[in-house]
């Protein structure tokens, strides 16, 4: 009833020429950024000021959830409000030659707000597919603008590494059919290879030209901005490089953070900062074989590829001066529940499809609870056969299965390296996230029948869940085709010293 109260609200308001009384929604998505990567979030030397003070204004999860530890999967789940597993992006992620990517029929946070009169942009890491044509591109998908790099920026000639700092040299055939990366602007490629040092700079601008132009017209907004930054190997412009204590990881953060900064000053310089929620948060845990340049998941275990906390609890800050009073929440969250909240709150009609998301409109300006009681833990290469690896309820988290993940090797800890071998818990390890959030001791079920009690609950609630969960078909495992790598000479067959604008 609320939400087609609010939805009546907003269209009368309309009728009368207010239309610019709809909030406005900046939602800003970092890369393989942990738990333990922010100052406001406990880092002793990261120089995040802007996110510090928007931590400081607004709302920090302590306990907010991306549904995968790895890029594409998380980013479907964002934008769609559902599983990855129900829209098919998985196992592990997309490439540039992908045949597949987020299927055409599913519905975006954009494509949800755009009949509510919202103009929408997109800057930075799409990761969902390019296919043939660009036809999975963000303009296909409901943004009117897109400025970015449609996949991971490590995905050319020798992982990209050649392009950063240290450099190192490419061998063999490893550039062979691999094209430079490009920055496209809406569907056209604006430069190739694309500049990472004058990269932000350009994001920035064009993020605050469409806020301003939004603001001048008075029409509504939806921006996205997931952000190359802090995905190994780093990069930083002129303004950032040298100037953290962190080494590169730093300065990139350092960086994404500035973009940040202008992003604020031109909400409040446009007089739009009052009316306008800015969501930030990361797609998943660091990837901790990297070492210090790789990110840190704090007191949390493990890290990118894996299915514990540090692979999928993230940093989450809701920021809206006079709807969303300061403070911290200690109840559960998750990137599903954007697009609903975001619906609920833009009067907006949800799609008509099963979603998994909760709005969370009560949360952020009521401080009230969480209609979010259940998280689901699906590995990067989900199947039916398996099913979920972990479930949290409450406080408690149920581990059926357990495997590391090349992504988070190198630490002292054993369970988080791809040594650690898939293993299936039978009864699940069972875990007190609330004092105990590092996931080391499992909870002895000897002689304790309150969790026996507990456990059993779990498991129906799994069983459910499962039942109702449908796999879409793999978009991944169609395959890739050279051919469709986006390249602005498509012609040239010396693939990439060619392949330039």
């Amino acid at each position: 009833m609320k939400h087609v109260c609010l939805g009546l609200l907003f269209f009368t308001a309309c009728l009368h020429s207010l239309c610019a009384a709809l909030p406005n929604f900046v939602l800003l998505f970092a890369d393989d950024l942990g738990f333990g990567d922010l100052g406001c979030f406990g880092h002793p030397v990261s120089l995040t000021p802007n996110l510090d003070r928007l931590a400081a204004g607004g709302l920090r999860f302590t306990d907010f959830y991306s549904t995968s530890p790895v890029c594409s999967p998380s980013r479907a789940s964002l934008l769609t409000g559902r599983y990855q597993t129900r829209s098919g992006i998985y196992p592990g992620v997309l490439y540039p030659g992908s045949i597949g990517g987020l299927p055409l029929n599913e519905t975006t946070i954009a494509e949800v707000l755009k009949p509510m009169g919202y103009a929408t942009a997109a800057i930075g890491k799409w990761h969902l597919g390019f296919g043939a044509k660009g036809k999975f591109l963000p303009t296909k998908q409901g943004f009117d603008h897109y400025l970015g790099i449609p996949y991971s920026h490590d995905m050319g000639p020798c992982w990209n590494l050649t392009c950063f700092p240290p450099d190192v040299k490419c061998f063999g055939l490893c550039d062979a059919g691999t094209v430079l990366v490009p920055l496209m602007h809406n569907e056209i490629i604006k430069q190739q290879p694309a500049n990472f040092l004058e990269l932000e700079k350009a994001y920035s601008d064009f993020a605050t030209d469409f806020i301003s132009t939004s603001a001048q017209k008075k029409q509504p907004f939806f921006l996205y901005y997931p952000s190359h930054h802090t995905h190994y190997p780093q990069y930083a412009g002129v303004d950032a490089a040298g100037k953290s204590l962190r080494g590169p990881y730093g300065d990139a953060l350092l960086e994404f953070d500035n973009t940040i900064g202008n992003l604020m000053k031109t909400l409040e310089k446009t007089g739009v900062i009052n009316n306008t929620l800015v969501f930030f948060t990361s797609d998943n845990g660091p990837e901790l074989m990297r070492m210090s340049r790789g990110g840190s998941a704090g007191l949390l275990k493990c890290g990118k590829g894996t299915t514990y906390e540090g692979g999928m609890r993230e940093p989450a800050i809701a920021y809206w001066p006079g709807t969303i009073r300061p403070g911290v929440t200690h109840e559960m969250a998750s990137t599903l529940d954007i697009l609903p909240t975001f619906a609920n709150l833009a009067g907006a009609k949800l799609p008509q499809v099963t979603l998994d998301g909760v709005d969370m409109t009560s949360l952020l300006v009521n401080r009230g609870k969480s209609e979010r009681n259940t998280m689901m833990f699906y590995p990067t290469d989900p199947n039916e056969m398996y099913g979920l690896f972990a479930l949290r309820m409450g406080k408690y988290k149920a581990h059926f299965y357990t495997r590391g993940a090349t992504h988070s090797g190198t630490t002292p800890d054993k369970d988080c390296p791809v040594f650690a071998v898939l293993k299936a818990h039978d009864p699940p390890l069972l875990f007190d996230l609330e004092t105990d959030p590092s996931e080391n001791y499992p909870l002895p079920l000897i002689g304790r029948p309150d969790l026996k009690a507990v456990l059993e609950k779990i498991q129906k609630v799994k069983a459910q869940l499962e039942a109702t969960m449908v796999f879409g078909e793999s978009q991944v495992d169609k395959g890739t085709d050279p051919s469709l790598a986006p390249c602005c000479n498509p012609e040239c067959q010396q693939k990439p010293k060619c392949c330039q604008c």
